[in-house]
């Protein structure tokens, strides 16, 4: 079994997991130790529930994971911000970009689902599992 870095993880890569849509098995063998920002673990309790299912299963089903959600801050907030103009014309949400803050402050490699992030110059390290 290879042993992975622990990496950040963008609310699709989990929700890519959780539905074991393509990918899903880039994901796999990361979760555990993993990092998941407090805005990401919304996101996906907002998308489920989108679905009908109550959002207190979904973070159980996340928590089981183990990975460690790690609460916004301030200074996430800042970097969040200050994403904003370069990610602008990749699409890139809120939650998308407080993914990234996260990534930059623990200098960790980011997983997602969402193709436009490949486009994201050093010294964001991205790795797209589709």
């Amino acid at each position: 079994m290879t042993l992975f870095a622990p990496v950040v993880l963008d609310a699709s890569a989990v929700m890519t997991f959780l539905l074991r849509e393509e990918g899903w098995q880039a994901v796999q063998g990361r979760l555990a130790g993993a990092l998941l920002s407090s805005i990401n673990l919304c996101e996906i309790a907002s998308k489920f529930a989108e679905k009908g299912e109550r959002p207190d299963d979904v973070l159980r089903d996340v928590a089981a994971l183990e990975v460690l959600t790690i609460p916004f801050t301030a200074a996430h907030a800042l970097t969040t911000a200050e994403l904003r103009p370069q990610t602008r014309a990749l699409g890139l949400s809120l939650g998308d970009r407080a993914c990234l803050a996260l990534g930059l402050e623990r200098g960790a490699m980011v997983l997602t689902a969402d193709r436009a992030w490949a486009a994201l110059p050093a010294p964001h390290r991205v790795e797209v599992i589709r």
